[in-house]
């Protein structure tokens, strides 16, 4: 009996062993999960801060600038008091030239003493002092700058080798990733803040733009400084805040590691940058675009305008739909600018266009964009001419293009199309950006130079079951494709 009894307790134990024995398991899950969750919040910030704060300098600059001309704004230009203040302001004080401070932030990139900040920090300087967290101070020569990134490279002679920091990949870092911050805010000396990536591939206005937006605080003073991953790499360079009353509200910029160290690479080696250049005029791709010419996709960057350049030699042509360039997927204009710009100059690359429906590939040897700056015009408004009506559908009021109506619109010689004489502001030409002093140079990729050629086009169009029509038109030299949608006729 007893053994029988031994069994029967050993069989009834069974299940609760295998009732503690989950229990446990969960447990032992979640508080992993809870531990791993806690290692995503630092403790602190203080080992990371102590360890890479060497590296982080103060920027002071020094300008002369001319001497005082006038009562510097305390009053209205024009007002009864102006005399009275500029007395007030000049006696005593001769009108000579006087030096001009300001401060910026910076990061040291090398023992031997490059220096990244900003181009703003430090733009017409005569001269650029270093101060160290350890306390000393080295004079700066600058090597080179890049306004359209706003950077700049400094070099430093010390006696032994300077403590630096690296660049990380910005192209990992993920919106709600850690970041901290490293600078001079306001001029109050080395200071520390952090934040998380709030956005990512934010543009502000250059065609380089590629920053992280984070909630980090930056003010004035942290331009050109770090923002470092919880790794202590340099993944941004502190730029721009958005604020209403000049300090931060949680919106600040850094430009990209990945710019940065390509920009840095350049002015390292020439002292200045070389980017690839393609010699295209681009617009991005919309729905109503691709669906104009057929695509299947709202992707990549349809050429308007092909100047004398690298793409012209390569046989590129306007309406074409550049889809991948040196074995890269073109999505937008802003990609593109970027790919090819980081291209080395001289390199011949495969670009891949769609033209009429049907892929092709071009081989381009790429120029220099610095070189080509002035080469391709910039857009060009014109006024509106007197209204003759000659021909009104799709909201446009189109007249052939005379020498009359071209020598009233300013046109370059030997331009040709129709001229928008009038766009009513209820319709879509009007919402789409026609104006009158505009020219229609194609319709359906094909020149117009006559009413009933442009007639011919949007017939063709429906015929072929296309709800727009796409319309190259040049302002002022300047041409842009567009599409419109043919049930607004």
């Amino acid at each position: 009996m007893k053994p029988q009894s031994l069994a029967l307790s050993r069989d009834r134990a069974t299940p609760l062993r295998l009732f503690w024995l989950t229990t446990l398991s969960m447990v032992l899950i979640v508080s992993q999960s809870l531990m791993a969750a806690a290692r995503g919040v630092p403790e602190s910030f203080a080992d990371l801060a102590e360890r890479i704060s060497p590296a982080v300098v103060n920027i002071t600059t020094s300008t002369v600038v001319a001497g005082r001309t006038g009562p510097q704004g305390i009053v209205p230009e024009g007002s009864p008091f102006e005399d009275l203040f500029r007395d007030f302001q000049n006696r005593g004080q001769p009108d000579r030239p006087r030096r001009s401070s300001a401060l910026g932030s910076g990061f040291v990139i090398s023992e031997d003493g490059f220096i990244v900040t900003n181009n703003h920090v430090i733009e017409g300087a005569d001269e650029i002092q270093i101060e160290f967290f350890e306390g000393f101070e080295l004079p700066a020569t600058l090597v080179g700058t890049d306004p359209n990134t706003d950077i700049a490279l400094l070099k430093v002679e010390a006696d032994g080798p300077l403590k630096f920091v690296s660049f990380g990949d910005s192209d990992v870092a993920r919106v709600g990733d850690w970041v901290m911050a490293m600078g001079n805010p306001l001029g109050q000396g080395f200071s520390v803040s952090a934040g998380i990536v709030s956005a990512r591939n934010r543009a502000l206005s250059g065609t380089f733009d590629d920053y992280i937006q984070t909630d980090a605080a930056i003010n004035r003073g942290n331009s050109g400084g770090p923002l470092f991953n919880m790794d202590g790499d340099v993944i941004g360079v502190n730029t721009a805040i958005l604020s209403p009353n000049g300090g931060s509200i949680g919106i600040g910029f850094s430009m990209a590691s990945n710019v940065v160290t390509k920009v840095v690479a350049q002015l390292k080696e020439f002292g200045e940058t070389r980017r690839g250049w393609l010699g295209v005029r681009i617009q991005d791709v919309t729905d109503d675009v691709a669906e104009a010419l057929g695509l299947e996709q709202a992707r990549g960057a349809l050429v308007s305008d092909v100047p004398d350049g690298p793409a012209k030699d390569a046989g590129m042509m306007a309406g074409d739909v550049i889809v991948s360039f040196n074995g890269i997927e073109v999505e937008d204009t802003r990609q593109l600018v970027r790919v090819v710009a980081n291209t080395p100059v001289g390199e011949t690359v495969r670009v891949v266009v769609n033209r009429d429906g049907t892929t092709e590939t071009l081989r381009v040897t790429l120029g220099r964009r610095e070189e080509a700056q002035g080469a391709v015009p910039a857009a060009a408004t014109q006024d509106a001419p007197v209204e003759p009506s000659k021909l009104d559908l799709l909201g446009l009021t189109l007249s052939p293009l005379t020498p009359e109506i071209a020598a009233e619109l300013d046109l370059p010689e030997g331009t040709e199309g129709l001229a928008v004489m009038n766009v009513e502001e209820d319709s879509q030409a009007f919402e789409k950006g026609l104006r009158a002093g505009d020219v229609i140079a194609e319709a359906g990729q094909s020149p117009v130079k006559a009413l009933d050629e442009f007639q011919e086009r949007i017939d063709e169009a429906k015929d072929e079951g296309r709800k727009s029509l796409l319309l190259l038109v040049r302002r002022g030299g300047d041409p842009r494709f567009m599409a419109l949608n043919l049930t607004d006729e």
